[in-house]
């Protein structure tokens, strides 16, 4: 039984994932740790649902005997900084970039950290037991914490070049996309010298203005507000502030790929690793290549990059930068986490001294195309991915399986996987030529459907 995805349990709220499930699931989580710890974090997006499965998860970890810090509305990344500094478990209600209809629940350590696959293995097997309910003079109390997202700030500010970026003056446009980083994002580029202008900066769980995933799509209303403010540049944040996107001078959105090339770049000596997912950008194949670095791929998802870090870190291997092209960038030095905020005053002090689209320049010359393929039913998703394991039987490309079915061409390439987030399929195709993307991933994309 895989109840925890690339990143969680997610579902459609009250229909696929329900109260009484996620108390379940926080039921086995606190079964698992409380021989360890006393108390457990539960913290929160924006999302309309978001209360009611705090609820959930708060009475199912106490039911277990385990107390509750109950931290609010905090992005993701604050989250996992309070429970590093308290040492304790976390337990973050969020679907992240999903739309608004999904709700879902992510488990960091005590170390602030997603839990490895083995303890979620633990928390699997604790579920499929059943509860182990304690008396009712050993269930746990809860407390209200309020101080989660001021510390957070005060954090990131200690850890960025603050001085160089106050000193550029940036103009920024900002777009937390009604999510989390609501709360702090704004406040910190403030701190950071920034002048900010923004747009979709209301709580608001119903995500009014965009869905909480910031693509193309999604962005069009930062993009205008970028020239109409004159800012240097823009900056969009996912539902609960874990990824950050940006945009250069002109409202042009910069690709996520080129994000992590230049941030890596900047990172990268001789002899250290990146670590990134199957869809990794040529951009960044080439930054590592040029910088005499390695690159170690891994299934799409923050689970897995964060497992293959620990792993290669504990063999004695350096891992400066790790993420994915769709803005969630890792540190390992700052922490072992996908934070939004500062990859955003990273970039900024890159943007210091050069404008966006001049730090982007040498990573243009690729472009991305993207579909997601719904489907219905597991027999239906089988179908699918059994068409695309046709698909690559005669192909004269280098075939990589690592996560669905990647095709290297040399001067592209395509991938097809199923998302492990949403009921999707997801083509991706990469490529120096647009329309050589656009043809590769639609061939994938009418095998598919002529299976279907």
């Amino acid at each position: 039984m895989h109840v925890f995805g690339s990143s969680g349990v997610r579902g459609v709220a009250l229909e696929e994932l329900t109260p009484a499930y996620a108390l379940e699931v926080a039921q086995a989580a606190g079964t698992v740790v409380r021989d360890r710890t006393s108390r457990v974090a539960v913290g929160r997006d924006t999302r309309a649902t978001g209360e009611l499965f705090a609820d959930a998860v708060g009475s199912g970890l106490a039911s277990v005997g385990v107390d509750v810090d109950r931290v609010g509305i905090v992005p993701t990344p604050a989250l996992q900084a309070y429970c590093e500094s308290e040492r304790i478990p976390g337990v973050m209600v969020t679907a992240s970039h999903n739309p608004p209809e999904f709700n879902g629940i992510k488990l960091c350590g005590a170390d602030g950290v997603e839990l490895t696959r083995e303890t979620l293995d633990e928390v699997e097997r604790a579920l499929e037991a059943g509860p182990s309910l304690v008396a009712w003079d050993e269930s746990g109390a809860v407390r209200n914490v309020d101080s989660v997202n001021r510390a957070y700030r005060e954090q990131l500010l200690a850890r960025v070049d603050r001085e160089r970026i106050a000193g550029a003056e940036l103009r920024v446009a900002l777009d937390p996309g009604h999510g989390s980083g609501t709360i702090t994002s704004p406040e910190l580029l403030a701190d950071l010298g920034c002048r900010v202008t923004t747009v979709n900066a209301q709580l608001d769980g119903t995500f009014p203005g965009r869905d909480p995933e910031p693509v193309a799509s999604t962005l069009a209303d930062l993009g205008e507000l970028v020239r109409a403010a004159d800012a240097d540049i823009g900056i969009a944040h996912d539902g609960d502030g874990d990824r950050a996107m940006f945009f250069d001078e002109t409202g042009s959105l910069v690709d996520g790929g080129a994000v992590l090339a230049a941030l890596a770049a900047e990172e990268l000596s001789a002899g250290d690793t990146v670590v990134s997912a199957v869809n990794a950008s040529q951009r960044l194949v080439d930054v590592v290549e040029q910088a005499g670095a390695r690159l170690h791929l891994t299934p799409i998802g923050s689970t897995h990059i964060i497992t293959a870090i620990r792993r290669l870190e504990s063999a004695g291997e350096s891992i400066p930068i790790a993420g994915e092209n769709n803005g969630g960038i890792i540190f390992p030095n700052y922490r072992l986490a996908r934070d939004g905020a500062y990859t955003a005053a990273r970039f900024c002090e890159l943007a210091a001294t050069e404008s966006v689209s001049e730090l982007v320049a040498p990573y243009d010359g690729y472009e991305n195309v993207r579909y997601d393929l719904a489907y219905g039913d597991q027999q239906e998703r089988d179908t699918m991915l059994d068409a695309i394991e046709r698909a690559t039987r005669n192909t004269d490309a280098e075939v990589d399986e690592t996560d669905g079915y990647r095709l290297d061409y040399g001067d592209a390439w395509v991938l097809a996987r199923p998302s492990g987030t949403e009921p999707v399929v997801r083509v991706y195709a990469e490529a120096r030529d647009r329309d050589r993307a656009q043809q590769l991933a639609e061939q994938f994309v009418e095998t598919i459907e002529a299976r279907c």
